[in-house]
Parts: structure tokens; C-alpha cells; sequence
């Protein structure tokens, strides 16, 4: 219940406490519904501010900021919500209760922000990760989930993560960037791009591999709005990011954790499987991070050419190395067999890196060659060199759809 008599206690009252006690009285207004429409809850915000003020005079510039402080605590993500909507931010660090940074145009930066208390934390947190039916505890303390919007979303809690809750956000724009967009900033060229369009209409299988944050993610969206809109594809993540705006016969897969007795878990590896059976064109695997690297590979050997999917890696090459340790934690074949199942399977590599001053760029276009003394073999199609994306002189081999009309490959 709230006591009008209390109102009278604003007067030279510090921010900081006109907050946390607006807060109070606006969730006692409200209840444990949570029925009340956005505008209900901000004309209740508005009228337990007047109340407090009493006499006093509030400017609106004062209750304009105070309102939307308010609701952001109990609609939003608290004072993480102005940085989601800031378009410039691409990442968002919070290093427990008083660390929290941003990525604005490529640079990290702390915000000075923190949150009142750790319990505030870790309600935001539980807010995230409770919207998509996943739990994150003491037992449980590493989850990745995503916001509304795609964003994509990671949780450590203590006792794994010792200087407090540890929650990253790397948020996704309203519209997906498109290739032109990405000419323009100098991620990719003309020639690269044009290369990289048609080998998606020709159902190459194609591998975007990089760094942490080098913009995989970003570049696999890109090259999905290629697919011609009469495929049906079927995308597997372990947190829906993937946004397929120019396709309508999609289907969107997602990971489940399972509850705290370790039930019910479903893995990339159980959904690529069944995704098998539900009569796919093509298949999207937004990170190969496992086992899951074997199924991968046999659906892109059995008739799902066109598939594309990301990993880390610290080059192309590197993620052939990768891909074999992957298939081995999932079965125990022989190497030959292994390398012998990605030089069948996959026909294009595509590094992109995150430069030091934040840009990213395409910096590797590989073809798989097939195998050479019992390799992987790897041809550079565009080679970074001289600060950009060149053409090499090496053939493309495996002509599918529109290259079998071009002589040498060429585009």
C-alpha cells in the first residue's frame, strides 16, 4: 500500500533515492499483473510523479528523463536499454555490478554506468534468459539466449565467473545489412561480392569462418538473401539470430538446455537430424562449435547442396584443422575418412577478420581444391593483398549452375 504521507519526503531528497522510490510505488500501483499495456504502465509513471511532487515543481525535461528511467527499470532492460537503442553500439559488456563497456564505431568504451545491485543484475539477467525458455543458476551458470529482436546473448554467473554476473550483448540492427551496405564500408568488393552471389544461386556449399566478432553472423544473413525465394530452407542455431527477411518458406530451429535435472536437452546434432526428414533444400547451421560437425557434413553430402554455416578459426586453413578436430569428439573415424568427407562436402571457405581499428574485411575466398598427399587441398580464389581483396589467378574447379558457362571460372 502506498502512504500518501510519504510524498512529503521529496523535498531535497537526492536523485538516486527519488528513483528507487517512484520505482516502489509505481510496481506497488501496478501489482504482480503484468497485463497493463506499455501506456497504461507510462501513465502510471506519470501520475505517481506528479504525486511526488506534490508542490514542488518538477521540469519537464526532469520528468522526462525520470519517466523513462522508470520505464525502462520495469519494461526495459533497466540502464542497459538506452545503449540497446543506440544504433552506433554493436556490443554491450556488463562486468558484474559497476563494469560495463560498450563497442561504439569499433571502440570499446566504459559506459560509467553500473547497476544498483547486484539482485537488479540478476533480475535483468533472469528477465533475458526467462523470455526465450531457458533457466541460468548456480548450477547452471553458462547459457546463451537471444533478445526480442535477435540479439544474440551470453550469461556467466558466479561461482564460474568471479567478479559477479557476467553479461554480453551483441545486439543486431532493425534492418539487416545487405552486401551493398557492406561494399561501402569496404568489408568485401564489387568483384568478391558478385563472386560470392552467384556461388550462392549455384548451391555451393559454403563455410564463413573468423575470429570472435569479425562478423560471421553478419555475412552468413547477407549471403542467405541470395537463396532463390521458391527453396525451402531450414536454419539450426543454438540462439535464433538468423533473420531470413527475403525468404518465407523457412524454418527456424533452435537448441533447448533443458531443465535443472539435465532433461530435455536438444542439441544442434539432434537437429540436424531431424531436419533431414522435414524436406529441406538447403540447411543453415548458424556455429558449428562440436560433434555436430559430422552431421553437418553428411547433409551436405546427401543432396543439400547450397547448405552454408560459420566457425572460428584463425584462417581458412585453420578451419579445416578445426572441423576435423570437431568430427573426431563425435566419432571415431579415420583421419583419411575425415578429411576425405570436408573435401566432398564443402566447396567454399570465406575468412572475414576484424582489422584493428574495428573494421572488418573479407580477406579470404578459398576453394576446396579436393585432396593432395592426403590433405585437404585449398586454393586462394581473392588473397588479401597490398590492404585489399584481390582476384588470384587460379581456376574455379567445381563449376556448378551459372560458372559452368564461364570459361576458366571467371566471373
Amino acid at each position: 500500500m502506498i502512504f500518501m504521507e510519504e510524498f512529503s519526503k521529496w523535498s531535497g531528497c537526492h536523485d538516486e533515492k527519488r528513483y528507487q522510490y517512484l520505482r516502489r510505488v509505481v510496481q506497488e500501483k501496478l501489482g504482480t499483473e503484468q497485463e497493463e499495456s506499455d501506456a497504461q504502465v507510462r501513465r502510471q509513471i506519470s501520475e505517481s510523479i506528479t504525486e511526488s511532487a506534490g508542490e514542488k515543481y518538477i521540469s519537464v525535461k526532469e520528468r522526462v528523463r525520470l519517466g523513462r528511467r522508470l520505464f525502462d527499470s520495469l519494461r526495459g532492460l533497466d540502464i542497459l536499454q538506452p545503449l540497446l537503442e543506440d544504433a552506433e553500439i554493436t556490443d554491450i559488456m556488463v562486468n558484474g555490478l559497476s563494469r560495463i563497456y560498450v563497442e561504439k564505431n569499433g571502440q570499446l568504451v566504459c559506459t560509467g554506468l553500473r547497476f544498483e545491485s547486484i539482485t537488479r543484475l540478476e533480475d535483468v539477467i533472469q528477465q533475458i534468459v526467462g523470455s526465450v525458455n531457458r533457466q541460468v543458476n548456480e548450477s547452471r551458470p553458462i547459457v546463451d539466449a537471444r533478445l526480442a529482436d535477435g540479439s544474440r546473448v551470453n550469461v556467466i554467473l558466479p561461482p564460474i565467473a568471479l567478479n559477479g554476473p557476467i553479461l554480453t550483448i551483441r545486439k543486431f540492427r532493425k534492418d539487416p545489412i545487405r552486401m551493398e551496405e557492406m561494399l561501402q564500408w569496404g568489408t568485401i568488393t564489387e568483384e568478391a561480392a558478385l563472386f560470392l552471389k552467384q556461388a550462392v544461386e549455384s548451391r555451393y556449399n559454403i563455410f564463413v569462418c573468423g575470429g570472435t566478432g569479425a562478423g560471421k553472423t553478419t555475412l552468413l544473413n547477407v549471403l542467405s538473401n541470395y537463396i532463390p525465394p521458391q527453396e525451402r530452407i531450414i536454419t539450426i542455431e543454438d540462439a535464433a539470430e538468423l533473420r531470413l527477411s527475403s525468404l518465407d518458406n523457412v524454418v527456424t530451429l533452435e537448441t533447448r538446455n533443458g531443465g535443472v535435472d539435465g532433461k530435455g536437452i536438444v542439441t544442434i546434432r539432434e537437429l540436424i537430424r531431424t531436419s533431414l526428414r522435414a524436406r529441406p533444400d538447403r540447411i543453415i547451421v548458424g556455429e558449428i562449435r562440436g560433434a555436430e560437425a559430422l552431421d553437418m557434413l553428411s547433409a551436405m553430402n546427401t543432396g543439400h547442396e547450397g547448405s552454408l554455416s560459420t566457425g572460428h578459426s584463425n584462417s581458412a586453413e585453420d578451419m579445416i584443422s578445426r572441423i576435423e578436430t570437431m568430427v573426431l569428439m563425435g566419432a571415431s573415424l579415420p583421419m583419411a575418412a575425415i578429411r576425405q568427407q570436408i573435401a566432398s562436402a564443402i566447396d567454399l571457405f570465406v575468412y572475414i577478420t576484424r582489422m584493428a581499428g574495428g573494421q572488418r574485411r573479407v580477406t579470404q575466398i578459398m576453394q576446396v581444391s579436393g585432396m593432395q598427399d592426403g590433405n585437404v587441398w585449398l586454393e586462394p580464389l581473392f588473397s588479401w593483398q597490398e590492404d585489399r581483396l584481390l582476384r588470384t589467378e587460379a581456376a574455379l574447379r567445381r563449376r556448378k549452375g551459372i560458372f559452368q558457362t564461364y570459361e576458366e571460372g571467371r566471373t
